[in-house]
């Protein structure tokens, strides 16, 4: 069957294209601009598209033929809902690389039309948030019944562009964490941590990452919060950037930013932390990843190829990577080393 990455000039989208292509596979290339598409499709010897997302009939003729999206054209908020629904449409299989709390819960809603449908919608499938959620669930698989979950992560490497903007989109609009099954906005850095990752224990902040969204649908804990390593003055800049001026100079530079290169890549890896709790009881699990971008890009990979095979074990409807995949996904991944989960108390 034939898989489709939209937005495949994009730095994400043009990894996940050259790893498939090294692995045998043959995706379709599309996205808005024919100038930035037709190179890479010729370089690759890949059959290309062009297609934008702001008309319906052009979107849904786009994906005539093809069995799964691998949605890689940010920013999510504003392209995701529109091909997740012309996936529902069309019979195509959806995933994309958001980890935007608003992007899945909004496509979340999407449950009873995805099942109708008979396809599966399968956002963040990338870094955010495959390591941290396929942790959720072994830490919560470990101690039945806990109530709280923590989730910390090391990201080991400098953003891309569209990363940058994503990240700084989401400190313009604020905390956010689960509390008792309901997502809450609360300050930027509203609490620490210290997790103890395998490279050694850090203080970790709060910030307002995906999982606060999608490991409450994978394990069912009400109460979640996400963390990292944050800058001094974080929660500053947070609100700094609510005001037009300084957010749109922050969008410039950000627009700047080119992502790592393959050295950089190759050097760097990432580190993921997770504790369930309940009653003073805790069930704690790490793992490490190579860099984050070639995370991505073979998860998508990987998912789009899964999918695409119209994978019995992935029934229709809503997914978070370990729901659709299992916990042990992120096992199956280049590079990834898993630690033992820990229970103490």
């Amino acid at each position: 069957m034939t898989w489709l990455i939209y937005g495949a000039n994009g730095y994400t989208g043009q990894l996940a294209a050259r790893l498939a292509v090294s692995r045998g596979e043959r995706p379709v290339l599309a996205g808005r601009s024919a100038e930035r598409i037709v190179p890479l499709a010729a370089e690759l010897g890949l059959e290309r598209r062009q297609f934008g997302l702001d008309d319906p009939a052009a979107l849904r003729a786009g994906l005539a033929g093809i069995s799964v999206v691998a949605h890689c054209a940010g920013p999510f908020t504003a392209t995701a809902a529109q091909m997740a629904a012309a996936c529902c449409d069309t019979g195509v299989h959806y995933l994309d690389i958001t980890g935007e709390i608003d992007v899945f819960e909004e496509l979340r809603g999407m449950q009873d039309r995805a099942v109708a449908a008979g396809v599966v919608l399968l956002p963040g499938i990338g870094f955010d948030v495959v390591p941290t959620d396929c942790l959720a669930v072994m830490v919560a698989a470990a101690l039945p019944g806990a109530r709280v979950l923590d989730l910390a992560f090391l990201p080991g490497s400098g953003p891309s562009s569209g990363t940058a903007r994503t990240a700084l989109a989401m400190l313009q609009r604020g905390g956010r964490a689960r509390i008792d099954g309901v997502i809450r906005s609360v300050p930027v850095g509203w609490k620490s941590v210290l997790a103890g990752f395998p490279s050694g224990a850090r203080m970790v902040s709060a910030v307002p990452w995906g999982d606060v969204s999608t490991a409450y649908y994978s394990t069912g804990i009400p109460t979640i919060t996400a963390y990292t390593t944050t800058p001094p003055g974080s929660a500053a800049t947070a609100a700094l950037l609510r005001f037009g001026p300084a957010a749109a100079v922050a969008d410039v530079l950000a627009r700047r930013v080119r992502g790592p290169g393959g050295a950089a890549r190759a050097s760097g890896h990432a580190e993921a932390w997770a504790r369930a709790s309940e009653g003073g009881r805790t069930a704690t699990a790490t793992l490490t990843t190579p860099n984050p971008y070639d995370l991505t890009a073979d998860s998508v990979v990987r998912a789009a190829s899964r999918l695409a095979a119209r994978d019995p074990g992935v029934p229709a409807g809503v997914h978070t990577p370990a729901t659709a995949f299992g916990a042990g996904y992120v096992a199956e991944l280049d590079g990834v080393t898993v630690g033992e989960v820990r229970l103490s108390g």
